[in-house]
């Protein structure tokens, strides 16, 4: 592996984890913009953006792209979420250049107010789909109840109302903001030719102009408190709790990740084995994520009402009673495990090594290998997750339960 990392003169950084060893390559554009970047009367408009990059540009009609993909024979996809915006491909080494030309070309979408008018219909149907949608929305709305004023509590899709009200005259000029040189990442991994891409993307983004933007940050004041919600075609009810975690640049955050995995991973956790092995849960489990400021702890139970309760005191008192069972060393070495073979699992392809260097550079501003990586979760003692617990069970928290009754928790 060879990690190559340079930045042109109109800002755009271009890096690369070069593998001469892999059979393919994986090219993406990382966008530092997202949801959390957004004005709340604007919720929405960095994934719709999304969406408009795919309906044409001045050179390729929206079925010029998609032919061009097929022709490629490219895995490919996009994606928005609270900090950035990813536009990516899977292809065979000698379609690099092309690649690149069509992404890059991308970039620069046409933004046509017909194209706008039609595709905003397509952004309302998908908020109505996904609030028809198991767990119905409960997760935006802790996030909502959780962040309360601070940017990370806007919705990802937005709402029916900002999307309607969105123009495409704004949706312009937030694309000239946040789509400039200097806040784009061209990432690449796999079988790469780094000097052909830079020559490349230099030549094919030579005209554009940096703006400057910068993401503003700032300490979120939590909230707390609870929200039910009756939802009568929901059979089950579906409960969120966020607490408050660590931020990515935090050193403890492997610690939460692995106390979060100890108490609440999906398979062999303690939550796991309490409650969806025998059956009285569908889901039940404990999550860590990570922000530029801030964090979270999550907690989530998906049962029927009537068990909602008596699971849901089980699931508080195994992630927040933590003196009355100490985590033991086999416990930590198991998440370890889990956590450490995953990460090699996922590195054998480019594709997935693109969202870990990506996220890793433009988010935290490091690049990391495999065994760094590894060796940043071997290092971390049980005092360490047993600090972090001793921490989380300080915290208040938002909590939100959705199903067809009420009052299904006190």
């Amino acid at each position: 592996m060879k990690f190559e990392n340079t930045t042109l003169d109109n800002g755009l950084q271009i890096i690369a984890e070069v593998n001469d060893e892999a059979f393919s390559q994986s090219i993406g554009y990382f966008v530092k913009t997202g949801s959390r970047d957004e004005v709340p009367e604007m919720g929405g408009v960095s994934h719709f953006l999304e969406h408009m990059v795919f309906k044409g540009t001045d050179k390729r009609s929206a079925e010029d792209v998609n032919r061009e993909l097929d022709e490629l024979g490219a895995q490919s996809n996009a994606y928005t979420c609270e900090d950035q915006t990813v536009y990516y491909m899977s292809i065979l080494p000698d379609q690099q250049t092309r690649a690149v030309d069509l992404l890059t070309d991308l970039m620069r979408p046409a933004l046509r107010t017909s194209d706008f008018e039609t595709e905003k219909n397509v952004i309302l149907e998908e908020i109505a789909m996904y609030d028809d949608a198991p767990p119905y929305g409960s997760m935006e709305r802790c996030m909502e109840s959780f962040y309360g004023d601070h940017p990370l509590s806007i919705r990802v899709l937005g709402t029916p109302q900002t999307v309607s009200d969105l123009d495409s005259e704004a949706m312009r000029e937030y694309h000239r903001d946040r789509y400039a040189p200097d806040n784009l990442c061209l990432v690449a991994t796999g079988a790469v030719d780094f000097d052909a891409l830079v020559k490349q993307a230099e030549k094919l983004t030579k005209s554009w102009k940096p703006s400057g933007f910068k993401r503003v940050s700032k300490i979120p004041k939590h909230g707390s408190g609870e929200l039910q919600l009756k939802h009568p075609p929901a059979v089950q009810q579906y409960t969120f709790e966020l607490s408050q975690g660590v931020s990515r640049n935090d050193p403890r955050r492997h610690a939460y990740r692995l106390l979060a995995t100890v108490l609440g991973d999906d398979s062999g956790s303690r939550a796991f084995w309490a409650l969806v092995d025998p059956g009285l849960a569908e889901s039940a489990g404990m999550f860590a994520h990570e922000y530029d400021e801030c964090g979270i702890l999550g907690l989530y139970l998906t049962c029927t009402p009537e068990d909602t309760q008596a699971n849901w005191d089980a699931l508080v008192t195994i992630v927040r009673e933590e003196t009355s069972k100490k985590i033991t060393e086999r416990e930590l070495t198991v998440a370890k495990n889990k956590i450490c073979s995953s990460l090699v699992l996922s590195s054998e392809r480019p594709g997935n090594r693109l969202f870990t260097v990506g996220n890793a550079m433009t988010m935290r501003g490091v690049y990391e290998t495999v065994d760094q990586s590894i060796a940043n979760y071997r290092r971390v003692t049980l005092d360490a997750v047993h600090d972090a617990w001793d921490d989380y069970v300080k915290q208040g928290g938002a909590r939100v339960t959705i199903g067809p009754e009420l009052d299904v928790l006190k």
